[in-house]
């Protein structure tokens, strides 16, 4: 069993205020077309092979890097509470559990992403991958909204 000291080095947080409704937020998570846009760092891209958005769903995709590398992963959806929460575990390595909380503030929605690994000297390792492409993941799901302006339900 790992350290309250060493989890805390396997968390990774991020928040952000962004000025859409919580329901397009979750939207952009919940739609394959919209999450294969954005998901990922800058200059990704995505190939999902399986997208089974309900609790216990699989999630298989691949990641293409800008340097023309692809990176295969594997997650399953653990908690889907629209459009509230959605908590997402990385089963292929390294393994993670991604917990998205959205909190309605009138037309803006508070994004809080807490990212935790398994094991804390793997995140230890990729931290200085993981903090940056976290910020970049979320500037892209800004962005994507931003030019779905036509999402409204």
């Amino acid at each position: 069993m790992e350290s309250s000291e060493s989890q805390a080095n396997a968390t990774f947080r991020s928040r952000r205020r962004l000025p859409f409704p919580a329901q397009r937020v979750f939207e952009a998570f919940a739609r394959p077309e919209l999450l294969s846009r954005w998901w990922g760092p800058s200059g990704f891209t995505n190939t999902f092979e399986v997208f089974e958005f309900r609790p216990g769903g699989r999630w298989e995709f691949t990641m293409h890097g800008p340097d023309g590398s692809h990176h295969l992963n594997e997650s399953t959806f653990l908690q889907i509470d629209a459009p509230s929460t959605l908590v997402i575990q990385h089963v292929s390595s390294p393994r993670f559990v991604l917990t998205v909380e959205l909190d309605a503030r009138g037309e803006d929605t508070d994004l809080r992403w807490t990212q935790v690994f398994e094991d804390g000297a793997v995140a230890s390792r990729i931290a200085h991958v993981v903090e940056p492409a976290n910020e970049q993941n979320l500037d892209r799901l800004r962005s994507v909204l931003a030019g779905e302006s036509s999402l409204q339900s």
